[in-house]
């Protein structure tokens, strides 16, 4: 061999290694990274050639595939959508956009995603047409139907949302008003866009996802809870610490002043305990409280519920918020009682619920169980995880005892259910002067062995303005969505 052939030949040897090393390295390394990319249109084009894997709930279809006349192929089909459509969200191709699930997992339902490589290896080999894989969702419908059947049924706006307390996985997860996603899956451009302009100009915002994100309520008397377990903490104050009682509690240098919602003091006495405060939902001992605590002792306990941090469920949750940058004594005073510059999702309030439900242990929420491949095999199983400990477990079981008297005894009377005790907390919380009140109530159940936790927030004061409570028409809610869970 001359010389120069053996130099053409290594140079082509190199050629080829560089090339192999490439493409595997776009294969098997940043393969996920591209597709996903938001300027990478191919991913999206592939999904309206390919007959997407189902989104199934309770062993139920609720978005699947059906074959179309068209250039597309495929259309996109949702089961009782006005109900799913929070999770599922939506595909079109004329749009040239999906939402939800859809876009949230559009590699592993378009069979695109690493861990179906070897499903498309084989499809390929046997010459069998492209198939996505299918994601098995958490949500059960029993408890999906009974949230939105209360929410629908009433007319109310809003979110709600179960978890599972010892593993974060999301039973449901409601937002009305909902929208037909069909109505978005059609190929026909003119009736596509006219319903999706006539979605985006409704003043409700039904496109709009209140379970976890939307615009943002004050939590109300709901962060009553964060302010005792940041007490209880900090090591200084138990269930029976006594705060002074009086009708009228004037914010540290503000001249602002606090009442307790019945506008008198919290029960009889000169002093109120913080488990009484709670049960009766009595504004200024949390005010007073929260004060004596101090901003950063609040933030760093709202902090360890997971405010100021975003989920992936793979939906990507908005952040509840507590303030970072340093209150005064009158502006921590307001979030004491879930007021002021504090914001919460649904989710963020059901996962403070189901922490302290599950000994004070946080987990990540999630509502994918598991992704299947065309031939059934589990291609991922999702499996739980902790996001922290946000109360130790003895303080824990002393908050569960304390919402489960507010319950029992105190002003959450609405959520009792017959035959087994319930914890909970509701919320009334105020808006800009003049406008209707975020009515909301969070709680678990049972009592003594947690198997759902569930956030409600009803917006627009329930079209009662102010004068709704959370325990009137936010705690029914919760109340059904428990009992669906419980199977009672």
């Amino acid at each position: 061999m001359t010389k120069e052939l053996r130099r053409l030949t290594t140079i082509v040897i190199l050629m080829f290694l560089t090339l192999f090393v490439s493409t595997s390295v776009i294969q098997a390394v940043t393969s996920d990274s591209l597709a996903a990319h938001s300027e990478n249109k191919r991913t999206l084009y592939d999904s309206f050639e390919v007959q997407r894997g189902s989104i199934i709930a309770g062993g139920e279809e609720i978005a699947s595939s059906v074959p179309s006349d068209d250039l597309y192929a495929w259309q996109r089909q949702y089961e009782q959508s006005q109900m799913w459509s929070t999770a599922t969200g939506y595909l079109n191709p004329v749009l040239r956009s999906a939402t939800g699930l859809e876009s949230a997992m559009t590699q592993e339902l378009s069979g695109t995603d690493s861990s179906a490589v070897f499903a498309r290896l084989e499809r390929v080999l046997t010459g069998q047409d492209p198939r996505g894989s299918s994601i098995k969702l958490s949500l059960d419908p029993a408890a999906q139907r009974a949230a939105y059947d209360a929410m629908t049924n009433a007319g109310y706006t809003g979110g709600v949302v179960a978890i599972e307390p010892d593993t974060g996985r999301v039973l449901a997860m409601v937002s009305t008003p909902g929208y037909d996603a069909n109505q978005l899956a059609v190929h026909d451009d003119a009736a596509t866009n006219e319903a999706y302009d006539a979605l985006i100009d409704d003043p409700s915002r039904p496109l709009l996802n209140r379970a976890i994100g939307g615009d943002l309520n004050p939590p109300g008397s709901t962060f009553k809870i964060v302010t005792a377990a940041a007490a209880l903490a900090s090591g200084d104050y138990t269930p029976d610490s006594k705060l002074p009682n009086v009708a009228e509690y004037e914010l540290p240098g503000s001249g602002s002043v606090v009442r307790n919602a019945g506008r008198g003091k919290c029960g009889s006495g000169d002093e109120v305990t913080i488990a009484d405060a709670l049960r009766l939902s009595c504004n200024i001992p949390m005010a007073e409280l929260a004060v004596e605590l101090g901003d950063e002792a609040i933030k760093e306990q709202a902090e360890k519920f997971g405010f100021n941090a975003s989920f992936d469920l793979p939906l990507t949750s908005t952040e509840s918020s507590y303030p970072t940058d340093g209150l005064d004594d009158a502006q921590t005073g307001l979030t004491g009682f879930g007021q002021g510059q504090v914001t919460a999702t649904p989710l963020q309030i059901a996962m403070v619920t189901a922490g302290l439900a599950n000994e004070g242990a946080v987990m990540n929420p999630t509502m994918v169980d598991e992704v299947v491949g065309p031939d059934l095999s589990a291609q991922q199983t999702t499996q739980p995880t902790e996001f922290g400990e946000a109360l130790a477990p003895d303080l824990a079981a002393e908050m569960v005892e304390m919402m489960t008297a507010n319950v029992s005894s105190g002003v959450a009377s609405n959520a009792r259910i017959d035959g087994v005790d319930v914890g909970g907390k509701t919320g009334t919380a105020e808006n800009s002067e003049g406008e209707p009140y975020s009515l909301w109530f969070t709680g678990f159940a049972p009592s003594d062995d947690p198997e759902v936790a569930v956030a409600v927030v009803v917006e627009d004061g329930g079209g009662q303005e102010q004068s709704g409570s959370g325990n009137a028409i936010a705690a029914p809610i919760a109340k059904q969505v428990m009992e669906a869970v419980l199977g009672r």
